[in-house]
């Protein structure tokens, strides 16, 4: 059986204005002033503590819980409705529906939003699966959620593509013997997904079902 793991942030959906606002909102409540749009944009994907770690002036793991927590304090009330679905995504999934592919979500997102997400976007009936990182930081980095997506579901890898547009989808791919798709219409450059690994480059969603098709007849 095929299977698709999509990453959401920057690859279903472009959550820009939630995450960035939801980011200023912890800075700013902590007294910590905030980088401009542009900078905060490059947090579009990462995990919050790696983020956090970068942005407090002295992080330590008592002050990055305290900047995660007011930062889902905005993200949980308004953040996550601040999204958009890219063009061509729900076309992408329904062709990958019809050809029996199983979808699956991969995020670093807490699953409590991403399903959140998905449902109100109207993208849950395309999703097989949705798995997300905990509350409490389990599974938090990609390479050990897409360790436990392997385990629970059990996947076969080498029937199994990762579709993500950040480093962190495709070495946490690689890391579990998945190859990835990366799509530069998100936040991730060519440049940074080509540096970390990813077999393939699309620029929108419309190219990813051809190269898909493509990888699965040749290894049939």
């Amino acid at each position: 059986m095929i299977t698709l793991l999509f990453d959401l942030d920057g690859t279903l959906t472009d959550p820009r204005q939630g995450i960035v606002e939801s980011i200023r909102h912890a800075l700013l409540t902590m007294g910590v002033e905030s980088p401009p749009d542009d900078r905060l944009e490059r947090y579009i994907g990462p995990p919050l503590a790696d983020t956090f770690a970068e942005l407090l002036p002295d992080p330590s793991a008592t002050s990055i819980g305290e900047a995660i927590a007011h930062y889902r304090e905005r993200f949980g009330d308004r953040g996550w409705r601040e999204n958009r679905v890219y063009p061509g995504v729900p076309d992408l999934l329904d062709a990958s529906k019809a050809r029996g592919w199983r979808c699956v979500l991969a995020t670093s997102k807490p699953t409590v939003y991403a399903e959140r997400i998905v449902r109100h976007f109207r993208l849950r009936p395309f999703l097989d699966a949705v798995y997300g990182s905990e509350l409490d930081g389990r599974l938090g980095t990609k390479t050990e959620l897409i360790a436990h997506i392997v385990r629970t579901e059990p996947l076969e890898t080498q029937r199994s593509v990762m579709v993500g547009d950040r480093r962190h989808d495709v070495e946490g791919a690689l890391a579990n013997g998945i190859p990835t798709v990366g799509v530069s219409y998100g936040y991730g450059s060519r440049e940074e997904l080509d540096a970390a690994g990813a077999r393939w480059l699309c620029d929108e969603p419309a190219a990813v079902i051809g190269t898909l098709e493509t990888h699965f007849a040749l290894e049939t």
